[in-house]
């Protein structure tokens, strides 16, 4: 079979690498010194804002959303394109103009809600307008996300929520939180898992959780949360099943996210060996370096082929769940192995905040962990094979 991309899909990767270098490079080179900060200072997200506008106006933010919505009907192969050039372009500020893998960016699920309540929430995201936060993991629920305790009981009011949520991307800044609790304790996951639309003024931000990357989540609480009937998306009880629709696609684009990040660490490393010269030659001359890069350039085809593939996949209809976690536990894994080789040939100033490696380095550690540690997904694959 011979697999090409589209030629429609190749142009709009071209397009969409021409609003990088021409809208959001200049923006973060005029930043300078305040992307390596430990906290992402106002003038650093005043700038992400704007610019996630300037790429919803032009068709990139949302993509990957029907055109109902106000979205351009980007197939799952074409975002993972996408997805995988921000990554290439080793630009801070591009995560915040393509949608995923990022959790504030308007999430598919909410395709799901009434139509008046996608107007109303759904509708401003689409134009870069504003954030939501995605809110399902728990002190007591993260891979084993079925364990979730936040409840949601129906009263005359509508439905009451309480409970708490940790590690939230964008709770702080969020307009509204997609919130998953349990209506049914006996039921849970096949059943008793309801997905709500929860206003801003409903929870309460109450910490910031510092990691080792420069995006710091949050822990939220619910108390007594209200929200009315209308809000819940989907099904009442199946909220779970919803989530996991798209998670397929999802792991489609984490997978592409970590392939463009490696190619921008292999091609940063390769002109650094090649320039920088040690015991009288260049060092890409030493075979302890020049097989180190070899090996990371191997690494990238062969996830580029599976990333691919499981978008073909999601594209023809497909539910490909092995397939799915092969690419999270793959991808992560290799781009974090990638990371690592760039930062140590490149010796000290792999270490150093001006140089783009050690902050990739860092956010790639958090990928081997979030939507599904790596170990998760092993245990997935396991079970294919029976064990």
């Amino acid at each position: 079979m011979d697999f090409r991309i589209p030629e429609e899909l190749t142009q709009l990767r071209a397009s969409y690498r021409s609003f990088l270098e021409r809208e959001v490079r200049p923006v973060e080179e005029g930043l300078g010194d305040a992307l390596n900060a430990d906290h992402l200072s106002d003038e650093v997200r005043d700038a992400a804002h704007e610019l996630r506008r300037r790429s919803a106006r032009e068709g990139f933010y949302a993509c990957y959303l029907p055109e109902e919505v106000g979205g351009q009907g980007v197939s799952t192969l074409g975002t993972t394109l996408l997805v995988e050039d921000t990554g290439a372009s080793g630009l801070r500020l591009a995560q915040a103009v393509m949608g995923p893998p990022n959790p504030e960016a308007p999430s598919p699920v909410l395709l799901d809600a009434q139509p008046h309540i996608r107007d109303r929430y759904l509708s401003p995201l689409v134009r870069g307008e504003g954030s939501m936060c995605f809110a399902l993991t728990e002190p007591e629920a993260g891979s084993d996300a079925q364990a979730i305790r936040t409840s949601a009981e129906h009263t005359s009011a509508g439905w009451v929520l309480n409970g708490t949520k940790h590690y939230i991307t964008g709770a702080d800044g969020a307009d509204f939180a997609l919130v998953f609790a349990v209506n049914d304790a006996e039921k849970r996951a096949h059943g008793g898992i309801t997905a709500f639309v929860v206003p801003r003024d409903q929870y309460a931000v109450v910490r910031q959780q510092r990691t080792v990357s420069d995006t710091h989540p949050y822990e939220i609480v619910f108390e007594d949360a209200t929200v009315p009937d209308d809000h819940v998306v989907g099904e009442v009880g199946f909220g779970f099943y919803t989530a996991m629709r798209f998670l397929n696609a999802g792991r489609a684009y984490i997978g592409a996210m970590c392939l463009g990040l490696a190619q921008f660490c292999l091609e940063y490393a390769v002109d650094h060996v090649k320039q920088r010269t040690a015991f009288g030659k260049p060092l890409g001359k030493n075979q302890g370096v020049a097989f180190q890069l070899a090996d990371t350039k191997v690494e990238i085809e062969a996830a580029r082929w599976l990333t691919y593939h499981l978008a073909w996949q999601v594209d023809q209809g497909e539910v490909p769940m092995l397939d799915s976690s092969i690419v999270k536990l793959y991808d992560t894994e290799m781009a974090f192995r990638a990371a690592d080789r760039s930062m140590q040939v490149l010796g000290g100033a792999g270490l150093m905040r001006e140089v783009p490696i050690e902050r990739i380095w860092r956010f790639i550690r958090i990928l081997r962990i979030v939507e599904g540690a790596s170990e998760v997904q092993k245990l997935v694959i396991s079970r294919s094979l029976g064990l």
